[in-house]
């Protein structure tokens, strides 16, 4: 059985990987990884599991990512576009909604996944239970955000446009931190309702809803968290606005990808 969830070695690993604007670094230059035909034998599968529909028909950031990064890849999509919605009116991620993600990542490793890459930072810990019952190796998107949060930050800030994704955020930075000997403190802040505007086809509401939540969550922290990859494209204003670093998953989470991919085909 592969073991997917990173431990403290491997939270090293992934510090080692990333240069100072936070990308990952192929072990023999300092360029960006970024996966050719002439380093893959054959087109690798990647199956991406999603829990709506925001990054299959909404934000194509991940697809972007991936055609730039990982461009000769196959990509296929797995979509519960349920169990997101579950998890937020059950307020946490019950037996049922693990078992939903397992069969998710079971179907992707049935359709002949090389590897699996995870859209959805809400469903984290059920995601490390879905990777214990496939053999295909599992990549969730904030795995490597949440190093480099742990690695960099003090008084962090998670921001989130939907609930459930606070908490699962919030103690996978505070593992990384422990794995690399740190303590760190964690403040959460919810901007409730954005999330279901972004879906309505809102993006200038949302943006302006998760702009006045950050402003004032940054008088409290040094560093801010953006706990959905939905929010990646308000990064670099955030920032701009705010005056503290701003950490996103899509793109650090994909050159991972490509690191792992990379580590595959070699």
């Amino acid at each position: 059985m592969v073991s997917n969830e990173p431990g403290s070695g491997e939270s090293e690993l992934l510090l080692s990987a990333i240069d100072n604007s936070g990308r990952f670094l192929d072990d023999k230059s300092s360029d960006v990884m970024r996966l050719t035909s002439k380093e893959m034998h054959r087109p690798m599968k990647i199956a991406i599991l999603h829990t709506s529909f925001v990054f299959v028909s909404v934000e194509p950031v991940i697809n972007n990512l991936i055609a730039e990064l990982i461009p000769d890849a196959e990509v296929i999509h797995f979509v519960d576009s349920d169990v997101l919605a579950t998890v937020v009116r059950e307020q946490g991620i019950s037996t049922r909604s693990e078992e939903r993600m397992t069969h998710l990542a079971q179907a992707a490793e049935a359709a002949g996944a090389d590897i699996i890459f995870s859209a959805c930072s809400s469903l984290g810990p059920a995601l490390d239970v879905a990777a214990r019952n496939v053999t295909t190796p599992v990549v969730k998107i904030d795995d490597a955000m949440a190093v480099r949060a742990a690695a960099e930050g003090n008084r962090i800030g998670v921001l989130a446009t939907v609930p459930t994704t606070l908490a699962p955020t919030s103690d996978l930075i505070l593992a990384k931190a422990a794995g690399l000997g740190r303590t760190v403190t964690i403040e959460q802040r919810l901007c409730a309702g954005a999330f279901d505007v972004l879906m309505s086809g809102d993006r200038e509401l949302h943006d302006s809803m998760v702009m006045e939540q950050a402003l004032e969550l940054a008088a409290t922290v040094d560093m801010i968290v953006l706990a959905q990859a939905s929010m990646s494209r308000l990064a670099t204003l955030l920032a701009e606005k705010t005056q503290r670093p701003v950490l996103t998953s899509p793109r650090i989470g994909v050159e991972y990808l490509a690191q792992r991919v990379a580590e595959l085909v070699a």
